[in-house]
């Protein structure tokens, strides 16, 4: 399609809005927070399999993202309608399926899609979707098997040990390639970055490199799994900011969602969710 056609698409599509709102069709400026509103509910997507974020336990839907978007839906007057997505090739691919176009099979949109790194680029090459409220910073760590393992010696000396990740992930990129790829023959691969720190803690391996989240969700008082407490060096991410999605025509939708995510970290609400999954709010670093 040329410029000039393109040109005369949009506006085509202004003209037919300003027409529609001059005779007065209901709804023709309808905004999509009002149509959240009036259909009661707050569509969510969030990744499938993401312990401690978003995950299947003892058949119900849990997580932390879960629940925030609960009390974000419930601060607007609405329900929640959360839905399972599988991570795709990269982040586009996502916030195309699940934020501003849907699904080759036709699946529609959500309003919301939780976990998406507030990053300045990925904005930029996904126009279509708005990345707003940052809510949590996340790194990655190492967590060892304290019977085993001390987590605080340089990560070349654990070559012999038994390493375990994420599959396709950095953690995996790090302890696969990092110190001229030393470690490389001792490291074992799993589907997700909980499976990992759940082989640690019982027993089956000896260290992994994973989320913070994910270590502080897999810890338990007395048990073997401990985190490093000195740098990871080397580690290809120094972290980053985690925040939300909608499309860039619902902008007043994040901003409404925004403000109850200032409520809910303003009245302790945030800290206790966090808290119930063991992990420690830790908040976004803002630039």
């Amino acid at each position: 399609m040329s410029a000039l056609l393109s040109r005369r698409h949009a506006l085509a599509a202004l003209g037919g809005a300003l027409a529609g709102a001059a005779i007065g069709i209901p709804g023709a400026w309808a905004s999509p927070l009002d149509k959240v509103k009036a259909k009661g509910v707050l569509t969510v997507a969030v990744y499938k399999d993401y312990e401690p974020w978003s995950w299947m336990a003892e058949g119900r839907l849990t997580g932390i993202d879960v629940d925030l978007a609960g009390l974000l839906a419930e601060g607007i007057g609405v329900k929640t309608d959360v839905r399972q997505f599988l991570a795709g090739d990269d982040l586009g691919d996502d916030l195309r399926n699940m934020v501003w176009k849907g699904t080759v099979v036709g699946q529609p949109p959500c309003d919301l899609m939780m976990h998406v790194p507030v990053d300045r680029k990925l904005q930029i090459d996904n126009d279509r979707a708005v990345i707003a409220g940052p809510y949590y910073r996340e790194t990655f760590e190492m967590a060892c098997n304290r019977e085993t393992t001390d987590c605080e010696v340089p990560p070349p000396q654990l070559k012999g040990k038994r390493l375990v990740v994420e599959t396709a992930s950095i953690p995996d990129m790090y302890l696969s390639g990092a110190f001229g790829g030393s470690l490389r023959a001792d490291v074992r691969h799993v589907y997700t970055g909980a499976d990992a720190v759940a082989a640690v803690a019982s027993g089956d391996a000896d260290a992994t490199v994973a989320t913070r989240a994910q270590i502080e969700h897999g810890m338990k008082p007395g048990g073997r799994l401990i985190e490093r407490k000195g740098l990871v060096p080397l580690i290809f991410n120094p972290g980053w900011n985690v925040g939300f999605a909608v499309r860039d025509d619902s902008r007043d939708l994040a901003d409404e969602l925004e403000r109850q995510l200032a409520a809910v970290i303003a009245d302790g609400r945030m800290k206790a969710i966090f808290a119930s999954y063991g992990v420690v709010h830790r908040e976004p670093i803002l630039s």
